[in-house]
């Protein structure tokens, strides 16, 4: 597996953030939270935004809150860090969007080898949305979940796609705009594995009792790794991940 490499990894560079404030979007999923802890360990201050886009699992929005004070009741520091929180109405995209996440629909594949959950342009939205948000804010960092290793063939996940966001972004903005994906190379184990190196235990058993990554938004099953109806694609990569993660033991990576 291709590890994530990026100059965050470099003990100046991370220093250097330590000034800085970032925006992370939060969607109320494991991936987010991951991605929120991994923020607040390196940014000076963290604001934090979601999007309703009228998604079938809108219950992930109702997660955010308590992830966010149950991260702050974490860690001393994290909570000092922890800044304002956004929630933007992108509901015109789930109107436009005939997709499983939108509707009362059959998760399927279609001809292109796309998934039915696909929401064409939602990530590319949610960084421009979340980067002129960032501006009025003077905030250059954004901070997001995407992960080309497990994946369910979104092309708004691919690195290759962020990494051209980043620059139109950087040039319509006339500012740099810097998009952080710590996950893009990690598979859910490591995603597991990375919760516990920056938080511990105590991280993990957050991420597990208050995300929900399910495609049906079921917040009625309780499984060894959190919430979800266990049969649609998301509940079975997070279910394989957490398999893993368990069975590889507890040592974590480098961050």
């Amino acid at each position: 597996m291709r590890k994530h490499s990026s100059a965050m990894s470099l003990p100046g560079v991370q220093m250097s953030l330590a000034a800085e404030p970032a925006l992370v979007l939060l969607s109320g999923g494991q991936d987010s939270a991951t991605c929120l802890a991994w923020a607040l360990d390196r940014f000076g201050r963290v604001e934090t935004v979601g999007f309703d886009y009228g998604q079938r699992h809108r219950v992930e929005l109702d997660c955010r809150p308590r992830l966010r004070d149950g991260f702050a009741g974490l860690n001393p520091a994290w909570a000092a860090r922890l800044g304002d929180d956004h929630l933007l109405d992108l509901t015109t995209l789930g109107r436009i969007s005939e997709t499983a996440l939108t509707r009362e629909a059959e998760i399927t594949v279609n001809a292109a080898g796309l998934p039915s959950t696909f929401v064409p342009g939602r990530n590319l939205l949610f960084f421009t949305y979340a980067a002129a948000l960032a501006y009025r804010r003077g905030i250059r960092h954004l901070v997001g979940g995407m992960c080309e290793t497990d994946y369910s063939g979104y092309p708004d996940c691919r690195d290759d796609t962020l990494k051209a966001l980043q620059v139109a972004l950087t040039l319509g903005m006339d500012r740099r705009v810097t998009l952080h994906t710590p996950l893009m190379w990690r598979d859910k184990a490591a995603t597991w594995r990375l919760a516990e190196g920056l938080g511990g235990p105590a991280l993990v058993e957050a991420i597990v009792e208050e995300t929900v990554s399910c495609y049906l938004g079921d917040r009625t099953q309780r499984h060894d790794w959190g919430y979800g109806c266990g049969g649609c694609p998301a509940c079975d990569l997070r279910r394989s991940g957490w398999i893993a993660y368990r069975a590889g033991g507890a040592t974590a990576p480098a961050l």
